[in-house]
Formats: C-alpha cells, structure tokens, sequence
C-alpha cells in the first residue's frame, strides 16, 4: 500500500510550516522589541503625574517644609520666614481642617493634610501652611470649594502651635487671614494670625498687607510640590 501524500498536499503543508515558522518569528521579534525598547513619551509623563501625586508621601518632611522660605516683604526687599514646626500627623480630620470642610476632603479622596508653621523675619506674624494631598486633580478642584477664598481664615485650616516656643498662643481664635490655592493633586492652604496672641477681633484695624507673604511662601511651597519633572532613566531614583 502506498502511503505517501499527493504532492500537491505536501507543498501545502510546506507552505503552512513556513508561514506558521514566519508568524512566530515575528511576534517573537515584536515581543523582543517591547521588552529592550525605551519607554514612550506618553509613558514618561504618565511617570511624571505619578511621581507628582506621591511627593507628599515620598519626599521628606523638610523637603515639602524647607527650614526657611523667601518671600517679598511688605517694605520692600527680600525676607526670609523660618520654619517653627511640623506636624508628626497627617489626618484629613477635624485636628488640621475646620470641621465643615471635613466631608468635602473625604468625598473628594483626601490622602492626608501635612502641616508646618513659619513665622516671619520680624517675628510678629505666624502662618500655618497646610499640603492637601488629592486623589487627582478633580478631586483637588473639588475641594477647594470647602475652603473660603476671598481672604477670610474661616473656613479654613486649623493653626499648628507648638508649646514653648514663638507659636504657642497659635490657636484658632488669632487666625485673621487665610489663603488656598492648587495645582495638579495639591491643595495648599494658609491661616496667620500676630504673635502676641491677639484675638482677630480685638486686632483693631485690618492690617492685610502683614499677612500678604502667607501666600507668597505657599505658592512657593505649591510650586515645588506640583511641577512635574520628567523622568531620567540613567538616575538612581527612577525605573524605566
């Protein structure tokens, strides 16, 4: 009996072999080049957005609060605010926001709220500045309506004192300014007050211009927090 296929068959099968030989050759190719190819623009950025949102939880403390932040001062010329402390606690609760703002930060995704008080060259106006930490940027948008933004310290962020020092008479009643601004995932809030511990309604005449650097080192704060830097892979930090 002869067994042997028609030789039409075998040419057939022959072409089926090569194409079949072909086709995973190339996907073997295609699967080669996405493994050694550097990555895309598209995902360098998506990288970038990502490193951003985490800075809050990735970035030392006194990177986000630096010992000291320049500002314009009300006179003229250049002054430095110095840092007093910085808040071991990073709630979205009602110890860092005012209690009507608290449900909005939740609904919004908040991650945390981190803390740090400054007070001025001249030592007679302290701030609190507050890093809102958002799930995105939406959400940041979103929150920002909890907070007032004409200048008015309520509601607001809830000042950070620290017993034994220049700030410990810091409580919510000498609050006389607020401040909020945002970018990308951040909000980043301020509340001052004088030192002597005046209460804002025996403060006498409104004296904004004291409390106008509060948002020129916030936004320096916010600035460094948000700006998004591209990712370099030949650098330790980044994993490309």
């Amino acid at each position: 009996m002869n067994s042997a296929r028609p030789w039409p068959t075998l040419v057939v099968a022959s072409a089926l072999t090569l194409f079949c030989a072909v086709t995973a050759g190339a996907a073997g190719s295609a699967a080669g080049t996405e493994l050694t190819r550097g990555p895309s623009t598209a995902e360098l950025r998506t990288a970038a957005a990502l490193e951003v949102a985490e800075r809050w939880r990735t970035w030392p403390t006194g990177r986000i609060f630096p010992a000291t932040l320049p500002y314009s001062a009300e006179q003229g010329g250049h002054e430095r605010a110095h840092r007093v402390g910085i808040s071991p606690h990073a709630t979205c609760g009602k110890d860092a926001v005012d209690a009507k703002a608290v449900a909005t930060l939740r609904a919004a995704g908040c991650k945390g709220v981190l803390r740090a008080t400054y007070v001025d060259a001249l030592r007679g106006v302290l701030v609190t500045i507050g890093v809102v930490a958002l799930r995105d940027e939406p959400g940041a948008v979103h929150a920002r309506s909890a907070f007032a933004d004409n200048g008015k310290p309520a509601p607001g962020l809830r000042p950070l004192a620290f017993t034994g020092t220049v700030s410990d008479r810091f409580t919510p009643a000498v609050r006389q300014s607020g401040s909020v601004r945002q970018a990308g995932p951040y909000l980043v809030l301020t509340t001052a007050g004088q030192v002597d511990g005046r209460p804002a309604d025996a403060a006498g005449e409104p004296r904004p211009a004291i409390f106008a650097f509060a948002t020129d080192i916030a936004e320096r704060v916010l600035s460094a927090l948000s700006t998004p830097k591209m990712p370099d892979c030949a650098a330790k930090e980044w994993r490309c």
